[in-house]
């Protein structure tokens, strides 16, 4: 004769098993349920479209205007604009817009100073959200005016090292985060009110990407 035996689950045994739930990576991104607060980062991943990834088909960089213009008619080109802000110890060969030096002092990718001298530049202007990555999801659909206006924005424009810069490429938050940890929060959130701002869509995995890095910064605001 067969015995059977009941094994009665102990207190110890359910608060483990709860604990082990709870720790364990879900449908959510891995937000664990949790409900982000309103007004930050985090909350405003979920009001991303998530859909997949477009053909980059008939993408190219003139789509999006050619060179960078004059946004906010100051007489000085958007990369101008961006080196005079995100520059230390700037010198102009005009006295007014063209930056011939100045300094990184922390590059966001890397953490580390990185000089500027026009002609002979280490320095890079990027597109947070990169354009080919934007195309892809959503902006072939745009006007012309629509693209002009996101590829100029300086809220989607960072200056940061060149070389970094290059090997991020068109990469979204699921294949390509800085290598300097310390400003992954803010890059993240940067690249969310881009997206927000345009109605660029993510992917999925973009999307949980997003949320498992602002998972540790809870309170990060958009910028």
């Amino acid at each position: 004769m067969l015995t059977y035996r009941r094994t009665l689950a102990t207190p110890a045994l359910v608060a483990a098993a709860l604990i082990t739930a709870a720790c364990s990576p879900g449908t959510d991104g891995g937000t664990g349920g949790r409900t982000a607060a309103p007004g930050t980062a985090l909350a405003a991943v979920d009001t991303l479209t998530v859909k997949g990834r477009a053909p980059k088909t008939g993408y190219d960089r003139d789509a999006f205007g050619r060179g960078w213009v004059d946004v906010d008619r100051n007489g000085c080109g958007t990369r101008e604009d961006i080196l005079k802000r995100d520059l230390t110890g700037v010198r102009y060969t005009d006295g007014h817009c063209k930056v011939a030096s100045g300094t990184l002092a922390s590059d966001p990718y890397t953490g580390t100073a990185v000089p500027y001298v026009r002609g002979r530049s280490k320095v890079d202007i990027d597109h947070v959200v990169a354009l080919s990555d934007a195309w892809q999801k959503g902006a072939q659909q745009w006007n012309a005016e629509t693209r002009r206006r996101f590829a100029n924005d300086p809220l989607n424009l960072l200056a940061v090292d060149a070389a970094t810069n290059r090997r991020k490429s068109d990469g979204d938050a699921a294949t390509w985060l800085p290598p300097n940890g310390a400003y992954r929060c803010a890059y993240v959130a940067r690249q969310v009110a881009v997206k927000k701002k345009y109605g660029v869509w993510v992917t999925e995995g973009e999307r949980d990407a997003m949320k498992r890095v602002l998972n540790d910064c809870p309170q990060q605001k958009l910028p």
